[in-house]
């Protein structure tokens, strides 16, 4: 499973029709959906792309994942959990291989966006004309084949687009681990001003009532 997805090319490097890209279910404060999208993305995408601005202790406090849940089932390549995330395949194999080595994709969504990531995931479609017998809409003539396509099998359509999205969001949170947290406290700064509107109100009309 973790290598399925070794004959590849660079989907970040290029390509895009907006016309098939849809609102990526992004919602960083949902830890199952990071979870999830995390075990898939190192079971599916870690045999050819890194994650190596991101560091397994990071994501696993972020996550709400025990360290050594991740040592077990998460990280393949190393046993530290401070290590990068870092997939097996050195950079002159993936030349080899495949041309160009397959990019690291820490920072993908934030460079492409999620909606474009969730929607590539989404889109491909059969075509005997493609090497792999697979397109996509959002990739034209992408060359990294449809390394989801036996989930995609398995599951309903909308089994297999949750899926999907928990990737997207795993990737979001990725590209901006601090995003979370920005998030909620934001949510507690608008709450304390909502509360100090109150007060001030209240000074404002007895410091205004005998001013004529």
């Amino acid at each position: 499973m973790l290598f399925s997805c070794l004959p590849v090319m660079s989907f970040a490097a290029g390509g895009g029709n907006n016309e098939y890209v849809v609102d990526a279910p992004v919602n960083l404060q949902d830890k199952v959906s990071l979870q999830n999208g995390a075990k898939l993305f190192v079971n599916y995408c870690m045999g050819c792309h890194s994650m190596e601005y991101l560091r397994y202790g990071r994501m696993a406090e972020d996550l709400g994942i025990p360290d050594d849940l991740v040592l077990e089932n998460l990280n393949f390549t190393s046993d530290k959990i401070g290590d990068p995330m870092e997939n097996g395949m050195a950079e002159e194999d993936g030349k080899q291989w495949f041309g160009v080595t397959p990019p690291d994709l820490t920072l993908a969504a934030r460079h492409r966006s999620a909606d474009w990531v969730y929607s590539y995931l989404i889109s491909f479609y059969e075509d005997e004309e493609r090497p792999f017998g697979y397109n996509n809409h959002v990739f034209p003539n992408v060359g990294m084949p449809h390394v989801m396509a036996g989930m995609q099998q398995e599951l309903s359509e909308e089994e297999f687009k949750s899926n999907m999205g928990d990737i997207a969001n795993f990737m979001t949170y990725a590209a901006e681990p601090m995003a979370p947290t920005r998030e909620r406290i934001g949510v507690y700064v608008l709450v304390f001003l909502g509360i100090l509107l109150i007060p001030a109100y209240l000074l404002k009309k007895e410091y205004w009532k005998d001013v004529h």
